[in-house]
This record gives structure tokens, C-alpha cells and sequence, in this order.
């Protein structure tokens, strides 16, 4: 039988999975690794660590798996290195996805009025979330490296192209389309690097990797002896999207994990929605694009490890379960689940978390309640946008490690008031990159299939206490905004 090899690496840790060709898991290995914020709202990793736990769960696999047919890799998006091109040494710390130092920059660049243009070239709104100002704080910032870009002597890349150059025996510069469109730096029109983007940033050409298929040739992994094709590369929001099978116009996916992104395939029309989601680019396989919205939620996961490793309400993530009022009722407590600002549909990066309404009578399982319903209500946020243009939500396709919490899905189901589907394999991104090995080595998309584990349907009675609850939220942060503002 094939198997095949996933790398998954994201914002948190990063995992090696061996699948075979039915796509089951045969084996695999996961590795955490540190995040640091040396101000506020800025979020670092150190490159090497992030290799190095790369190499250590594929070296894990590897050793209880020797036949393997190709590699796909997953990576968390966004996220930034620049190195040498002599020696291949990071310049500067991994700016992580969720940094917010460049705010003050992309309000300027609003406040300009470039906005529309790297709307309808890019499909993205301007953010620090995005590469683009991260690439631009790293060559103003670190002493010498402007004048090494403009000598050719830099090479820029999000963590797939740092991986690819890192690991295999070629040292290629590639990236994917996927990743590449979450740059800003990308025409998702042309589907090209863009000259005005790049003017725009300050940013050369020459630091750019190539750009290809999901499904291209990306070199050759070369670790303990072992050679490996890598014959796909895809974000890790749009492997989610292929590993959940979302190949339709209309298909939608959520995953929770770090953060929650929820993600609509809408095939090959770029479609704009003026009220803060993105357009990006779902795919590219078999030389067909398909494009996709998405919804970017900046805080998810990472409020249960806070909960866990700062306020030390549970020992264990899996412990949160027990925490969970099963009626959604927080005792009027409410979270704003904003570490380092908020995502769609708000954008707004000055604000911060907190919570509203405790009172003497409030307990542990009522902050932990209200900051479950806070994720809930923030993808209610975003399918009230999807619904309001005419994309309707009859199942969401949910996956990432949130989704073993089963009080939490049901949770997310009576606030959408819509069936949740849960698939066998929670782990949808490593399966998206696998998936996409797999067809780029022949496999049909059409012989591959979504095995359900749960569908959760809402308890419609609860419909009023979640709609005015939702509400209630949704002032909270308006208000919040309001005050930020004065």
C-alpha cells in the first residue's frame, strides 16, 4: 500500500503524520514549541526551533515508516522569515501571523487611500496580519538589512518556502499559490507578484520565492538518509478546505485551532464582500484555481491554553469540557477574545480581551463558559455576513483540535441554529496536504471521501437565549470599540 508523508507545521507545534492512500493515519508525531512577545501585541518563534521540531516528527515518522510515496506540506500562513542567501540564517526572529506591530504603518497606508487597490488586486483588507508590512518592519528594523535586499542577498518566504529551503537537497525559493496570496503582496487576478505591491512595500523582487501550483515539484526532502519527492504545498486554511472535501461552490469549512478561520469555496469567481472577509485563493490543482472566502478569527485555541496556562482554571485543554455550562448560560458574563486585537469582520488592532458582567456569584465555569461562547459568537459573526449575501449555511464543516470538546460543538450548533459536521479525522489540515501528494502523484478528487464522526444538530428551543445573548456580546465590543476610539 502508498503511503504518504504530512508535515504540518503550525503556530503552536508541528506534527508528521504518515497516511496511506485510503488517507487513514498510520503513524504519527507532534512537537510544541514557544512563542514569544517581547512588547505588546508583537508574537515571535524562533526559526530554528521550528525547524528543529520539524525535523524531530519527521524523523519519528520516518522511523516506523519507510514507504513513502511523496510529501505534502501545511504551514501556517502569514507568518514571516527572512534569510540569507549565502549563509541561510534568519535575519530576525519569525514574525508570527497574529503580530500586530505594524498597525500604526497600515492605518497610514489607509489613511492614504491605498486601500482599494490592494483590495481588488489582493482580495485582502490592510493589515498586520498579512506579510507584506512584517517583511517591510524587518528591512527598516535590523541594521543592514535594506541595503542586503537591494544586493540580492536576502531571501524572503512564510514558513513553507523557510521548510523547503531548509530541508531539501535542491535549497529551492518556492512557495505555493495559497500562501502567496496571503502575502499582500500577490494579484490574485493575474497570479503574479505585483510590481505596485512591491513599490508599495519597498519590498525587491529578487526576495520573493516562485510561485506554484498546490500540486507542483517542490524539491526533494533530504533527512537521516531518507529522499522524499514534495509534491504539494498548500496554507494551512486551504488544506482544511481540500481535507474536508469543500471542492463545491458553497462548501464551507471552520477550523478551529490557534485561531478559527472559516472558509467558503466559491470555484473560479473572485467575489468581494465589502463588510471585512477576504477574498483569497482556495487551490490550484490540476491547473484549475479555485478561489474562496474566508473569515479570520485572530484568538481561539490559544483562549483555552490562557484559561489553562495563566489563569489555571484546568490542567489540561481536554479539561475545559468540564467547565462548559451545557446551556450556554455564563450568568451574563461576557469575553472579548482579543489577545491581539480582532480579526473579520472588525479589524481593529488596538483593542484588547476582558471580560464584562462579573459579579460575586461568578465562578470559573462562567468565565470559561463565556470565552467558548465568545469563539461561537464570533463564526456567528462571520456566517451573518455569508448569509446576508446569499451564501446559506445548511451544514458547517467543522475540524481542528477545539472539535474533540464535544459540549463545544454542540454549543457552536445552537448558536448557529445549523447542523455541524464533524468528520473522523479531525485533523483536516495534515490530511489537505496529504490529499494534495496524492494528487499530484494521479489520484481522482473524486476518489476521495469525508467519513463523518458526529452531526450536530441544534436544539432549536434554545434559539432566543443564544440570539439575545449573541447580541448582548456584540454590543460589549462595539462599545469597547466606541471607547477606543474617543
Amino acid at each position: 500500500m502508498s503511503n504518504f508523508l504530512a508535515i504540518d507545521q503550525g503556530t503552536t507545534s508541528s506534527r508528521a503524520i504518515v497516511f496511506n492512500s485510503q488517507q487513514n493515519s498510520v503513524v504519527d508525531s507532534q512537537k510544541e514549541y514557544k512563542l514569544s512577545y517581547p512588547n505588546d501585541g508583537w508574537v515571535e518563534a524562533d526559526p530554528t526551533d521550528i525547524l528543529n521540531t520539524v525535523k524531530e516528527t519527521v524523523s519519528n515518522v520516518l522511523a516506523q515508516n519507510n514507504s513513502i510515496i511523496a510529501c505534502g506540506i501545511t504551514n501556517q500562513r502569514e507568518s514571516t522569515v527572512v534569510w540569507s542567501r549565502e549563509t541561510g540564517e534568519p535575519i530576525y526572529p519569525v514574525i508570527i501571523w497574529q503580530d500586530r506591530r505594524t498597525h500604526q504603518f497600515c492605518k497610514e497606508l489607509i489613511d492614504s487611500g491605498h486601500e482599494k487597490m490592494v483590495r481588488d488586486k489582493t482580495g485582502l483588507v490592510i493589515d498586520p496580519y498579512f506579510s507584506a508590512t512584517k517583511i517591510k518592519w524587518i528591512l527598516d528594523n535590523v541594521i543592514g538589512a535594506r541595503d542586503l535586499a537591494k544586493d540580492n542577498k536576502l531571501m524572503f518566504g512564510t514558513i513553507d518556502s523557510f521548510l523547503i529551503y531548509s530541508l531539501t537537497k535542491e535549497k529551492g525559493h518556492f512557495t505555493d499559490v495559497t500562501n502567496a496570496s496571503r502575502t499582500m503582496l500577490f494579484n490574485i487576478n493575474s497570479m503574479e507578484w505585483d510590481s505596485d505591491l512591491l513599490d508599495l512595500f519597498d519590498i525587491p523582487l529578487s526576495m520573493m520565492p516562485d510561485v506554484k501550483p498546490c500540486d507542483g515539484n517542490f524539491g526533494t526532502l533530504d533527512l537521516d538518509n531518507k529522499r522524499i519527492n514534495i509534491k504539494g504545498v498548500i496554507g494551512d486554511q486551504q488544506a482544511a478546505l481540500v481535507g474536508q472535501n469543500c471542492f463545491s461552490y458553497g462548501d464551507i469549512k471552520s477550523t478551529y485551532g490557534t485561531g478559527c478561520f472559516l472558509m467558503v469555496n466559491t470555484k473560479e469567481k473572485i467575489i468581494t464582500l465589502d463588510e471585512g472577509l477576504l477574498t483569497t485563493v482556495g487551490y490550484q490543482l490540476n491547473s484549475e484555481i479555485n478561489y474562496a472566502i474566508e473569515g479570520s478569527i485572530y484568538s481561539c485555541g490559544n483562549i483555552i491554553q490562557w484559561l489553562r496556562d495563566k489563569l489555571k482554571f484546568f490542567a489540561n485543554a481536554k479539561d475545559s469540557e468540564s467547565f462548559l455550562n451545557k446551556n450556554g448560560n455564563s450568568k451574563n458574563v461576557h469575553f472579548l477574545p482579543a489577545f491581539n486585537g480582532l480579526g473579520a469582520p472588525y479589524w481593529n488592532s488596538d483593542i484588547r480581551g476582558g471580560f464584562y458582567g462579573i459579579t460575586q456569584d461568578c465562578d470559573n465555569a462562567d468565565l470559561t463558559t463565556a470565552a467558548f461562547k465568545s469563539i461561537c459568537y464570533q463564526t456567528r459573526d462571520i456566517t451573518e455576513l455569508l448569509n446576508k449575501n446569499n451564501i446559506k449555511i445548511n451544514s458547517l464543516y467543522i475540524d481542528g483540535g477545539m472539535t474533540a470538546n464535544k459540549t463545544f460543538c454542540q454549543l457552536l450548533s445552537n448558536t448557529l441554529q445549523a447542523n455541524i459536521s464533524k468528520p473522523a479525522n479531525i485533523e483536516s489540515t495534515a490530511l489537505g496536504a496529504c490529499i494534495v501528494s496524492q494528487i499530484a502523484e494521479g489520484f481522482s478528487v473524486k476518489d476521495i471521501k469525508l467519513v463523518l464522526e458526529d452531526v450536530y444538530e441544534p436544539d432549536t428551543s434554545s434559539e432566543e437565549f443564544y440570539t439575545k445573548d449573541y447580541l448582548l456580546w456584540k454590543d460589549y465590543i462595539h462599545r469597547t470599540i466606541s471607547n477606543i476610539k474617543q
